[in-house]
């Protein structure tokens, strides 16, 4: 995910629009209300605080957490953030939405969410790996193969995982690389994962084109956010869709370009100047802008809460594929519905990432190591499974995308709590 900030409100808490978006499903579903109360929450939740050495000689006090929000179908799957405005209700949210991202998917697996209340842009390497490690050794209690497996998320990288992986393997006294996903190659982590919810969002939006009868080649599009999610779907975009990419941004801002963008050369730029603003031969545009521009295809990569009740009637694209996580609100979901608007919600589309790091599970667990192009099929497979599934519940309940994955994923999730006897 990229850095953009999304607008700020006082009465924005992501983890109530959790629970928003679980209740409305639960009534659908008609929910045995104990087995709708117990999923409305977290199973567990661990706050640390984390004492690190900075290069100067000073200690510095981090803040962190670890929430587990239901294992009810497998282990504890779920990234880790490094974010200055981290808060508990961001996690729980997170959490929530990976619990119904792997049951949507149908893997085996629950949601959790980790984070640390940091700005990693002001921490150097040392800094940084010091403070990964302290992270591990307090919440590397709750970590396993068979309990809890994290992964990278906002601003966490491969080589942060592998100073995990390795703190957690010093701990147990034996090298155990399947404890974290989204490692370098070198050290377990699976081929394709780099792209991966880039890839699989491409795939999902590829299939919804074939619901919607809509042509895709050189249909005009925005991404805002220009992280790894984002600058990947811009160029697999063009190669597996053949989309023109139009307007891109980051957290300075965004550059537009009606006679699209070239790939290489953005990033390039971005490379060189550290943003994608000031691109040659584009125009500015506001990361709020991006959003309202005439395009087919809108592609939030950025963070939560960009698409709101304040903005959604203003959205003119024809398709929203959310690879960052709760870019869009309920509120906006409703207008954007009405709107005819087709909305990909983000723990389907970008569903790419935790299925790829599912297969870097199974890779990790017998040792043995998967073809890259046998990734993207598998991935690919499931994706389009997913879509379907999803589809199918829409049309039957007559509901916009998001509510029917709910349905899907929150009706597999029940299942197996009441068979477990919990509720």
């Amino acid at each position: 995910m990229n850095q953009t900030h999304p607008p700020t409100s006082s009465a924005y808490n992501p983890f109530r629009v959790a629970q928003q978006q679980l209740d409305e499903a639960a009534k659908i579903l008609q929910l045995d209300p104990a087995v709708h109360e117990f999923l409305r929450w977290p199973m567990r939740e661990l706050k640390v605080t984390l004492p690190v050495k900075m290069d100067d000689g000073s200690t510095r006090i981090f803040h962190g957490f670890r929430v587990q929000y239901n294992d009810a179908r497998g282990p504890i799957k779920g990234g880790i953030r490094y974010h200055s405005e981290e808060t508990i209700d961001t996690i729980r949210a997170l959490a929530a939405w990976m619990t119904w991202k792997t049951a949507v998917m149908d893997l085996p697996l629950g949601g959790g969410k980790g984070g640390i209340i940091c700005d990693p842009k002001m921490l150097s390497a040392g800094e940084l790996e010091r403070l990964s490690r302290a992270y591990i050794r307090q919440v590397g209690r709750l970590l396993g193969l068979e309990k809890d497996v994290p992964a990278p998320d906002v601003y966490t990288t491969p080589q942060i995982m592998a100073w995990m992986a390795d703190e957690f393997s010093f701990q147990r006294g034996y090298t155990e690389f399947g404890v974290i996903t989204g490692k370098p190659l070198a050290l377990g982590g699976s081929a394709g994962r780099g792209d991966a919810t880039a890839r699989g969002g491409m795939f999902c939006l590829r299939e919804a084109s074939k619901a919607l009868n809509l042509n895709l080649k050189d249909a005009p599009t925005a991404i805002q956010g220009y992280g790894n999610a984002g600058s990947f779907a811009h160029k697999l975009g063009k190669e597996l869709l053949g989309l023109k990419i139009v307007a891109v941004s980051d957290s300075r801002g965004g550059i537009y370009n009606p006679d699209g963008l070239d790939y290489e050369q953005v990033l390039a730029h971005k490379a060189q100047t550290g943003s994608v603003i000031n691109f040659p031969g584009a125009q500015f545009v506001t990361n709020e802008q991006l959003l309202e521009l005439d395009v087919t295809v809108l592609i939030p990569a950025a963070l939560e809460n960009a698409i709101n009740a304040s903005n959604a009637d203003r959205i003119k694209a024809r398709v929203i594929a959310e690879l960052a996580n709760g870019p869009t609100t309920p509120e906006a979901d409703q207008i954007l519905f009405a709107k005819n608007v087709c909305v990909l919600p983000d723990f389907l589309c970008n569903a790419g990432g935790v299925t790829v790091s599912y297969f870097e599970m199974v890779q990790n667990a017998y040792d043995y190591y998967w073809e890259e192009t046998l990734v993207h099929e598998r991935l690919d497979k499931k994706m389009t499974t997913a879509f379907w599934t999803v589809h199918d519940v829409a049309q039957r309940h007559k509901v916009h995308y998001r509510l029917a994955a709910y349905l899907v994923a929150v009706n597999r999730v029940a299942e197996a709590v009441r068979l477990r006897g919990w509720a």
